[in-house]
């Protein structure tokens, strides 16, 4: 196998990537046009455009590309509205709050399963029978399902990495807004505070509070914020704490006590993981010291022995 073999089907998955991009980025300058005639027309320009003419905002040049990715997410669209919720809502605690990010998201599926096929068929074609390890269709299944899954792979690492910001954050947060909340401030007063005190650590978490003052401000019930937030961040931690602010505001009882008992039951709980985490260190160390510690002690401690006993029958 040379290097120009090799070297074919790297240079034509290039070229069909570049050639993938070259027609979004035409449909996206042509929908953006098509939007900016028809926004001139339906509309008076503001005084922003105006003064700056031609000026587009990044969602408005990338308008073309999120139709295109909805079009095509058309296609592996879910049926059933409860798997459409389950997108939607795991798209929301990677981050993704949009009303086409679940549109996006098919699409950028079926995009990448597409690639990926074309690649494995590439390969096979130039490549012949010489697939190393295993049969070409078993590689052909691999960069298929490879493509197919790999948005759920990525969607996965940011959703868990999102959670653990805001699990890492949480507890300083509950506890500053126990503080706050028992000096007499208000619990919409209080999360402002929160996020005003902790968005230079904790941006995760101070967005979601954000979030959630924007919607008490303009009118939403504090129930439904509450709600909302613990099923956006995906969070077990913040989804008790939505339930017992639901339960103190529908029972009248004190927030503060609320926010103190919580803010002890998860402290409990954090002690309880992290001792759990170290009563496993023994058992994981167990295959490193077996592994990688115990032959080189061997060798050490034996090795002299073994050397002096083969002089000796010499």
């Amino acid at each position: 196998m040379d290097f120009s073999s090799l070297a074919v089907p790297v240079i034509v998955a290039v070229v069909s990537i570049i050639g993938v991009w070259s027609l979004l980025s035409l449909v996206s300058q042509r929908n953006s046009r098509t939007q900016e005639r028809l926004e001139k027309h339906s509309r008076p320009a503001s005084l922003a455009e105006i003064e700056v003419p031609g000026k587009q905002s990044k969602d408005d040049k990338m308008a073309g590309v999120k139709k295109a990715m909805e079009d095509l997410g058309a296609l592996l669209k879910p049926q059933t509205e409860l798997e459409q919720s389950s997108v939607r809502i795991s798209l929301a605690n990677a981050g993704f709050r949009s009303e086409s990010a679940a549109g996006i998201y098919q699409g950028l599926r079926f995009a990448s399963f597409v690639i990926f096929s074309l690649l494995g068929v590439l390969l096979f074609i130039v490549l012949k029978y010489q697939w190393p390890l295993f049969p070409w269709w078993g590689w052909l299944v691999f960069f298929v399902g490879f493509g197919l899954y790999l948005p759920n792979i990525i969607l996965w690492y940011l959703r868990s990495q999102r959670q653990q910001a805001i699990f890492l954050t949480l507890p300083d947060a509950l506890d500053l807004l126990v503080v706050c909340v028992e000096s007499g401030l208000g619990l919409d007063a209080a999360m402002r505070r929160v996020t005003d005190e902790m968005k230079g650590h904790a941006k995760v978490l101070c967005e979601e509070f954000s979030l959630a003052n924007f919607q008490l401000q303009m009118g939403r019930p504090r129930r439904e914020v509450l709600h909302d937030l613990g099923v956006r961040t995906g969070v077990d931690d913040v989804r008790s704490l939505a339930a017992i602010l639901i339960q103190a505001d529908r029972f009248g009882s004190s927030i503060a006590q609320a926010l103190r008992v919580q803010s002890d039951s998860m402290r409990v709980r954090r002690r309880q993981i992290a001792e759990e985490k170290a009563a496993k260190t023994a058992v994981q160390l167990i295959f490193p010291l077996v592994l990688f510690i115990f032959p080189g002690i061997f060798v050490v401690l034996v090795g002299p022995a073994a050397i002096a006993i083969q002089e000796n029958l010499k």
